[in-house]
């Protein structure tokens, strides 16, 4: 993108946001305003694309309800969005997770889990049993 662009928009794009992925299990808390009323809604559900990049960053999150598919596309940087949090983490084998449309029941939300004791402890301390200091 122009670096014009970058400059005057990077006052807008939000930091501090939680890394997710596409297959992560995500609760979206976003503002609604109603009348002059205004309160938290939670979106759950998983994450299956994300789009765009600096201040145009859009990703959509897909749940079950009632049995009918819902998808919604939020835009990273809205200032509607309070925070993100992330329910589960995946190891998805595509960057989009269209094929799930196709799927009903659980197997509509079904996306391989990461389990950090198949490939090894992530850091030294978590291979270590409870009560014993991690060595190098």
């Amino acid at each position: 993108m122009n670096p014009i662009i970058n400059q005057i928009t990077a006052s807008q794009v939000k930091t501090g946001l939680p890394p997710f992925k596409v297959g992560d299990g995500v609760r979206v808390h976003t503002k609604v305003r109603e009348g002059d009323k205004e309160r938290l809604q939670i979106f759950a559900g998983v994450v299956i694309a994300l789009k765009g990049h600096g201040i145009h960053e859009n990703f959509t999150v897909r749940r079950i309800s009632y049995g009918e598919g819902v998808e919604r596309v939020f835009p990273v940087n809205s200032p509607n969005i309070e925070k993100i949090e992330i329910e589960r983490e995946s190891e998805p084998m595509k960057a989009r997770l269209y094929y799930l449309r196709k799927r009903t029941g659980k197997a509509a939300m079904a996306v391989k889990e990461r389990r950090f004791e198949q490939h090894g402890a992530a850091t030294p301390a978590a291979a270590a049993p409870a009560g014993v200091a991690a060595t190098s």
